[in-house]
């Protein structure tokens, strides 16, 4: 473990995949427990498609697809920390339970500086987000349900919604 280098005065509002709101929430219609991490596993605060074996999830749409993701990868603390010397992990094991939300609030690193309304875009190859208005073209991502609720810098914190794209 690495020594403490910051000391912050306020606390994080929340972490990648957190929830966000109180607001109402929807998860992919599956069975119990009939979503797990794909092989390589699934990291959480991005974006997941179901692959075609109907059952793993991956951060990346099956090959040869680019649809829209299933849904958002929820926090719920199912990442592990595989290695001895990993101070934290945002990855689910392979196998392991995935639970993927289809609407809802939730706190997500942005890979772009985000404005309250844009929308949001899954990267096709890892499921993380970006933002950019709605209808415009970003390069490898796909344009998700989500908008941003919050402004934010790149690889900062940024609240996502399904609910309303009117802050």
């Amino acid at each position: 473990m690495a020594f403490q280098t910051q000391v912050n005065t306020q606390p994080a509002p929340g972490l990648p995949g957190d929830f966000a709101s109180l607001n109402p929430t929807a998860t992919f219609p599956a069975g119990e427990g009939a979503l797990v991490a794909a092989a390589g596993g699934c990291s959480i605060g991005a974006f997941g498609w179901v692959q075609t074996d109907g059952r793993s999830v991956a951060n990346a749409p099956a090959s040869g697809t680019t649809t829209a993701p299933d849904g958002f990868v929820h926090r719920d603390l199912t990442g592990q920390i595989a290695s001895l010397f990993d101070e934290s992990s945002l990855t689910i094991p392979q196998g392991l339970p995935v639970n993927l939300f289809t609407a809802g609030d939730f706190w997500a690193t942005s890979t772009t500086a985000a404005t309250p309304g844009q929308a949001v875009f899954a990267s096709t190859t890892n499921g993380s987000i970006a933002t950019a208005a709605a209808g415009a073209t970003v390069a490898g991502a796909v344009q998700t349900r989500f908008y941003a609720a919050s402004a934010c810098a790149a690889g900062e914190l940024v609240k996502i919604s399904s609910w309303s794209n009117a802050v």
